[in-house]
């Protein structure tokens, strides 16, 4: 057995963290087995999951400016303490520079940093992302993305132009999102939601990245048009009381369901009518992949990658204007399923068993001699 040491953050269901867990569980973990070291004291939803499937869980202190030193240290003496671990896979975006340096020190033979979003305009963080992306290219052997912009952002244009990144699908079960009405009557009428509402929804971690805060004023917008509309907000995070502010405010707290984080997040997407993906930065957005995966009309912010549309049906908009998304949305028939091809997922390489293989034959043949890509 191989195990393959991930790095994150947490372990609650973002984005990453289910992608990564999708693979988990559909790999051969006689074979390759995960293990995680996460920057948060806090247990994560999907800890206990990870015990039951054989997978070890470490803690390290957080990446903080102040801590960094404290961490490298901590870090260096954890791979010294481990030397069963060959292979590094983290996910920690332009941080992996200070774990892939210290394991390209230590002669760990592969070391992939994961590209998971890109990112626009410019905040205080942006100053140190651009830093570190910058000195973080000598470290990785391996550069994986879940789309070509989030690659471009994180590793650069010439390894992109040459192609030296590996793309791998935030692939899904596509069986779980599969259409049902039994399952869309049942979340429904546990959320007393009747047949005649119009039910929008939106699934992914409450955070300003995310812009959720905009689709109040889309909800705004159909309300006063007289329709009867409800928007579902699937996820948890750090903006969860300010938006619940916000949606008292503007006078529509009846009208926003927070469901917090589930574990069955295919049944609530099940339950809604049209799904709306308002993000600012999104390296490809899974949530929006599993929206089209059950045939749910999706709007998109025209920050989100292209690529994501393997439908060919999902509208992209900009977000300067709630009243053109909820123009849209009345356009729309709403409720109704769009036909999805039952091969949908597979023939765009989002079908989780058949990506798990592929990644699982990687880890099985990277330490061989001539597959690390950098020295």
């Amino acid at each position: 057995m191989e195990r393959v040491l991930i790095l994150i953050t947490s372990l609650d269901r973002g984005g990453a963290e289910t992608m990564i867990m999708n693979y988990y569980r559909h790999m051969d973990r006689s074979k390759v087995q995960f293990d995680f070291l996460v920057n948060r004291p806090q247990e994560g939803a999907y800890e206990k999951e990870i015990r039951e499937l054989g997978g070890r869980i470490y803690r390290m202190g957080p990446m903080y400016p102040l801590q960094f030193h404290k961490y490298k240290k901590d870090f260096r003496n954890f791979l010294r303490q481990h030397p069963e671990y060959r292979i590094i896979h983290s996910h920690l975006e332009e941080r992996s520079y200070f774990p892939l340096r210290i394991a390209k020190e230590e002669g760990i033979p592969v070391r992939i940093a994961h590209a998971h979003a890109e990112y626009h305009g410019f905040n205080a963080k942006k100053i140190f992302r651009d830093y570190f992306r910058f000195r973080l290219k000598p470290y990785p052997t391996h550069c994986f993305t879940c789309s070509v912009s989030a690659a471009r952002w994180l590793y650069g244009n010439k390894i992109v132009d040459e192609n030296k990144f590996t793309i791998i699908p935030n692939a899904i079960d596509s069986k779980k999102y599969r259409y049902s009405k039994d399952v869309r009557d049942k979340i429904r009428e546990e959320l007393g939601i009747g047949d005649d509402t119009l039910l929008l929804g939106t699934v992914g971690r409450l955070s300003a990245e995310k812009n959720q805060e905009f689709l109040f004023d889309v909800l705004k917008e159909l309300l006063d048009a007289g329709h009867n509309a409800k928007l579902l907000l699937v996820g948890d995070g750090p903006e969860r009381t300010p938006l619940e502010e916000a949606a008292e405010t503007l006078g529509i707290q009846d009208q926003v369901i927070f469901t917090g984080s589930v574990p069955n997040v295919p049944d609530y997407l099940q339950a809604m009518d049209v799904f709306m993906f308002p993000s600012f930065n999104e390296g490809l957005g899974m949530a929006l992949i599993e929206a089209q995966a059950g045939g749910l009309p999706s709007i998109a912010s025209n920050t989100v990658p292209r690529a994501a549309n393997i439908s060919g049906t999902v509208e992209y908009l900009p977000i300067d204007n709630a009243h053109t998304w909820a123009d849209a949305i009345q356009k729309m028939k709403a409720g109704v399923r769009i036909p999805v091809p039952e091969n949908l997922l597979s023939s765009c390489g989002f079908e989780i068993q058949e990506e798990a293989n592929k990644l699982q034959d990687f880890y099985l043949t990277a330490l061989e001699p001539g597959n690390q890509n950098h020295s």
